[in-house]
């Protein structure tokens, strides 16, 4: 799909990124408690010495993904690719088939004393919606669905909670399909698909998609962009 936007162009399904994909009539999830208790709760102390950490999500195509999570202070280096699948060193043409089982994901590695896991939860909320299932938008396929990949429990025990939270306060008008799921495999995508945005930044997918979602994401973080 994201091959056919580059020739069909503005055929753009944009939810309101910036103030809650999937809003409701009632609040926006910007307006939530836990979306404020996400993206000001103090980083772990378990984790405030260590330089780096790496939290793995999927939510839509990747492009958009690394470009969003590249904006945030403390994130050192974001890495497009695909996991949770079933085929050994999948290509991007096999994943875009639906049959490997992997998912368009990208590893954020980040500074923890300067950007916490919450933090980063609220970016994920941000980002996409969470309660398509194998989407996003014009991006259909298993491979676009919404994860979040737990590299130790305390990951696993926050994405449930806040999952919990956000489905409690309504501020979707369907369920979060969000899946929970242990890290594994991580194959990186081709290094053309790496820092994609920033190297096509006139391209139409990056143009007419991401570009919107862009800038209506540094409003909502606007004070935890860097500089």
């Amino acid at each position: 799909m994201k091959k056919l936007l580059l020739f069909l162009g503005p055929v753009i399904f944009l939810l309101a990124c910036s103030t809650g994909a999937g809003r409701t009539q009632q609040k926006t999830l910007s307006q939530t408690t836990t979306f404020k208790k996400m993206n000001e709760s103090p980083n772990s102390p378990q984790h405030q010495n260590n330089n780096r950490d790496t939290a793995t999500f999927a939510a839509g195509c990747y492009w958009c993904v690394e470009a969003l999570f590249q904006q945030l202070e403390g994130v050192e280096k974001v890495v497009s690719g695909f996991t949770d699948g079933h085929v050994p060193n999948p290509t991007y043409e096999a994943v875009c088939t639906g049959n490997t089982g992997h998912a368009e994901a990208c590893n954020i590695i980040y500074n923890p004393s300067v950007l916490s896991f919450d933090e980063l939860l609220a970016a994920f909320f941000t980002a996409h919606d969470p309660t398509q299932l194998n989407r996003q938008g014009n991006d259909v396929g298993s491979q676009y669905r919404s994860g979040i990949y737990y590299h130790n429990d305390e990951q696993k025990e926050k994405a449930n909670y806040y999952i919990r939270e956000l489905n409690k306060e309504n501020v979707y008008p369907s369920p979060i399909v969000t899946e929970v799921k242990p890290f594994k495999e991580f194959y990186k995508a081709k290094d053309s698909h790496q820092d994609y945005y920033n190297q096509n930044k006139e391209q139409g997918y990056c143009r007419m998609v991401i570009q919107p979602k862009l800038e209506k994401f540094k409003k909502v973080f606007a004070q935890k962009i860097k500089p």
